[in-house]
């Protein structure tokens, strides 16, 4: 059950007027009332999949967690359905509902026209300064814990059928799918990708059935409903839906300012500085690894990556090896042995060259044909990548 006897709080309500709704936010909820009803299709946890109802709720796990007995128990669809009950006599809300808990409430709205698309986001990651213009994506709770969530709430301001909205619906969540694929963000950032995302496609009822005469005579029967299925050219608002979501995903990241840099490549393949800095240090000659030099040859490598063409080819090799590796291009198989293939030594020795000239490239060969420490382990093309970025490095410091 929910706690009661919970001190009041003075909440301020952010209220905006829809095509066909008002929505309204506070710290505790995200909820679109439309007292004229939606008729709606969704992967809501309160939801019967399609629905006639008044209000679409989404409230945040703050509040859900403060209004339950034990938040360490796992949250029940029963457990949510009394708090979202309580939510709304509290905040003197009428008519049914459909509901989600999500881990934060901050939106925003995209109109466009007969589509409103309200982006419900939970991101706990930041971006933070690390050195120059070189910057990292990080989070407060740890990777393995944090979250990236997109729920998106479609408003249609047309009669549409169950038949179309489950249609629509699908197309909504390929179609984000796809935009978020083709960012290619690094593996452990997708690895917390909406996983906890959801989707509504809500429309109007047709204008016949708010008569109270005709709910009286004919009820309420979804499947017999006048819609206006027919009155759209359905290839040109197929279009309209997929154009809406991607421009809505966009603004979205924008809103959160996430964008990605080659370190955070780096940290999804596995790649620490650390472990460049002791591939460095693992074939020098005549001299000791101090913590001075291993101190500089880290700003080093952290000035050379903030170099556009190094950080360009160092991004375009690991692009290059995950196609590669994924058999993503036709003419190239790695477990075929290719003659005259080395597009990873090119790129090894253009780093190694671009950071100290001749000799780096000269320093590059050792490393790349003993591949020390951290460079083993690493395909093809990134092993001889970073063999030129420490190469070019280690040159580059020693020589000053």
């Amino acid at each position: 059950m929910a706690k009661k006897n919970k001190n009041k709080k003075e909440i301020a309500i952010i209220k905006k007027e829809l095509t066909n709704g008002k929505l309204m936010k506070s710290e505790d909820a995200l909820y679109i009332n439309n007292p004229d009803y939606f008729l709606t299709f969704s992967d809501l946890e309160i939801s019967d999949g399609i629905d006639i109802i008044e209000n679409i709720m989404i409230l945040s796990n703050n509040y859900i967690n403060f209004n339950r007995e034990d938040d360490d128990e796992t949250l029940t669809d029963v457990e949510l359905m009394e708090i979202t009950e309580e939510y709304k006599e509290k905040e003197s809300i009428e008519g049914g509902y459909i509901c989600q808990s999500f881990d934060k409430i901050d939106h925003i709205i995209n109109s466009y026209d007969d589509i409103t698309v309200i982006t419900v986001i939970s991101n706990d990651l930041e971006v933070q300064e690390f050195y120059n213009d070189l910057k990292v994506v990080n989070s407060w709770k740890g990777f393995d814990n944090a979250k990236l969530n997109f729920g998106q709430i479609i408003l249609l301001n047309h009669a549409f059928s169950p038949k179309l909205l489950i249609q629509l619906y699908k197309i909504a969540t390929k179609q984000k799918a796809k935009f978020f694929e083709s960012l290619h963000f690094p593996i452990h950032i997708n690895n917390i990708l909406n996983n906890e995302d959801f989707l509504v496609i809500a429309s109007n009822l047709p204008e016949e059935t708010l008569d109270q005469d005709y709910i009286m005579e004919i009820g309420l029967d979804i499947t017999n409903m006048e819609y206006e299925d027919d009155d759209v050219d359905l290839a040109e608002f197929t279009q309209r839906i997929e154009d809406a979501v991607v421009i809505s995903c966009e603004d979205a990241l924008k809103k959160i300012n996430l964008n990605i840099g080659i370190l955070d490549y780096l940290v999804s393949e596995g790649i620490l500085i650390g472990d460049l800095i002791e591939v460095g240090m693992s074939l020098l000659e005549n001299m000791e690894p101090t913590d001075e030099l291993k101190k500089k040859l880290e700003t080093q490598m952290l000035k050379s990556m903030s170099d556009r063409n190094i950080n360009a080819l160092i991004v375009g090799a690991i692009r290059m090896e995950e196609d590669f590796q994924k058999g993503r291009v036709r003419e190239i198989d790695l477990n075929e042995k290719l003659i005259h293939f080395y597009p990873d030594e090119l790129i090894g020795a253009t780093i190694a060259n671009q950071i100290a000239g001749t000799k780096a490239v000269l320093n590059f060969r050792r490393y790349s044909k003993s591949k020390p420490g951290i460079l083993y382990g690493l395909g093809p093309i990134l092993s001889n990548t970073f063999a030129g970025l420490v190469a070019g490095s280690m040159t580059k410091i020693l020589e000053e």
